[in-house]
């Protein structure tokens, strides 16, 4: 049997085995808050390249970056009861300002007049910022957008996937017509599928949430779902059009070309670093962390094999040139990320440290290797099977095509898996009810459901959600797979996170 990197095994236990990997990958760990994290260098150096690639995608739509404070008052809460009451029970509070000594403790010492709410999002702050940024239709539309932070009180929180605070972006804007908001809605939801499919090579299933799913005072929400190893489904990036609902309630106004008051409608999007997540329960195996190229910080790792002191300096200075020629070729339009390891430790713990951290190629250069121009590598999509030796030119000459390669197969695992892992052939409750009793073998049903609001009470005792309604549906006719009623709707159900 292989001896694996990863202590605990994905089949053992796959929760525990996902702690395991963020650990031994070096992405993160627990803060002295709970439910916060510290994300570690390798960690934010991951974030750092999925949130290059979103604002890339952002502006080239034509959104402006731009920050609000954390904090807001909780007047502007209070205006949108609807809103807020989806958040109220994670909502944290600031009531005081200053602390003092008492009895050789430090207490909190002076009440603030008015509480302030560390935000959960933005609409109340932004919506109270766009009434008074817009008068006119001339000022339509208006997109901005922001990366920050937010804070939601977690009861079980888990390492990326549930934080008390965690790290996004959100998206805000403001439309003189319906048709133009819904379209943005649709527009940034497919930013957050390219992004999770081109470049994390994460393939996921877009549609709209029921009402009972729905972002607390939006008229519509939509997202983009994943599966993740274990059957269970993936929340990737949401896209909501909130209608009126917060013009109303903000004021958000403006005078038409007809010289009529009307009010704006708006949109809100948002995606956040449970993508780490995902890219871990969607790509990782048994030996930790794998990356997508595009999303790797390095690309290629070079290890100098220095165990000869006379021949170190040549052999570290033929690592430094294989890196900076492979820099000079582009992947993705991008140059190569190459790094070489120079650390004081022997080969084989740095190369094994490399894989868990999920490095698409791992190069070892030794004295030999220097006199016969070759290199031997490490595909981290095939570690025990792919560990050959090959001439520095043809890496050099060939990368690109290696990392195409790999990336290309990981998307094609990850594919396959969720095709292998959704079943289509459910049709009745009892069948429904069995499969997901079934903690080892679940995963996504798609089936017909009637469109009754009270039919999902009967999933509430099986753990299961309606993940979305799929922008494609067969127009078939059929049963609810929850009532037995006549139904036309194709419908994703799933356990999730």
């Amino acid at each position: 049997m292989k001896k694996h990197a990863i202590g605990i095994t994905r089949e053992e236990n796959f929760a525990d085995w996902y702690l395991e990997v963020v650990r031994e990958a070096d992405l993160a760990e627990h803060s002295g808050v709970r439910g916060c994290m510290i994300i570690k260098p390798w960690g934010y150096a991951i974030w750092e390249r999925i949130q290059r690639k979103l604002d890339e995608l952002i502006k080239a739509t034509g959104h402006l970056n731009c920050y609000f404070p954390v904090f807001i008052p909780i007047e502007l809460i209070q205006k949108e009861a609807g809103h807020v009451s989806g958040f109220a029970k994670e909502m944290a509070v600031v009531t005081h300002h200053r602390l003092i000594e008492q009895d050789g403790h430090l207490v909190p010492a002076a009440p603030l007049d008015s509480p302030l709410v560390i935000r959960p999002t933005s609409e109340t702050m932004i919506g109270e910022a766009f009434a008074r940024w817009i008068s006119s239709y001339r000022d339509l539309p208006l997109k901005i957008n922001q990366w920050g932070n937010a804070v939601r009180w977690e009861m079980r929180p888990r390492l990326f996937l549930r934080t008390t605070e965690f790290l996004w972006q959100e998206g805000h804007t403001a439309h003189a017509t319906r048709e133009e908001a819904i379209e943005e809605t649709h527009q940034m939801l497919s930013v957050y599928r390219e992004v999770a499919e081109g470049a994390m090579k994460i393939p996921v299933i877009s549609g709209e949430k029921t009402p009972s799913e729905r972002f607390p005072g939006a008229d519509a929400t939509h997202a983009i779902e994943a599966m993740m190893q274990d059957g269970r489904a993936l929340q990737a990036g949401t896209s909501h059009f909130l209608g009126q609902n917060f013009s109303r309630a903000a004021n958000i106004r403006f005078q038409d070309s007809n010289g009529e008051t009307q009010f704006a409608y708006t949109t809100s999007w948002g995606a956040s670093t449970r993508l780490v997540g995902a890219m871990i329960m969607t790509h990782g195996d048994d030996d930790g962390l794998r990356l997508p190229p595009r999303i790797a910080p390095y690309q290629v790792v070079i290890l100098p094999i220095v165990r000869d002191p006379a021949a170190a300096d040549s052999v570290i200075s033929a690592a430094r040139a294989l890196s900076a020629q492979l820099a000079n070729r582009h992947f993705a339009d991008e140059p190569v990320r190459s790094h070489v390891d120079l650390r004081e430790e022997s080969v084989a713990r740095k190369r094994w440290e490399w894989i868990k951290k999920g490095v698409p190629l791992i190069c070892e250069l030794g004295p030999r290797d220097l006199q016969a121009g070759t290199v031997e590598i490490t595909r981290r999509d095939r570690v025990y099977d792919n560990r050959n030796t090959i001439g520095t030119e043809p890496l050099v000459g060939s990368v690109a095509d290696l990392l195409s390669e790999i990336e290309g197969g990981l998307f094609g695992d990850a594919r396959a898996m969720q095709q292998a892992k959704t079943r289509t052939d459910i049709h009745d409750f009892a069948d429904f009810s069995d499969y997901f009793k079934n903690e080892e073998e679940s995963g996504f049903v798609l089936a017909k459901w009637s469109g009754d609001p009270a039919s999902e009470a009967k999933l509430v005792d099986l753990g299961v959600t309606i993940r979305c309604i799929p922008y494609e549906q067969s127009g078939t006719a059929g049963r609810c797979v929850l009532t037995g009623k006549p139904a036309t709707i194709d419908t994703l159900f799933a356990k999730s996170y």
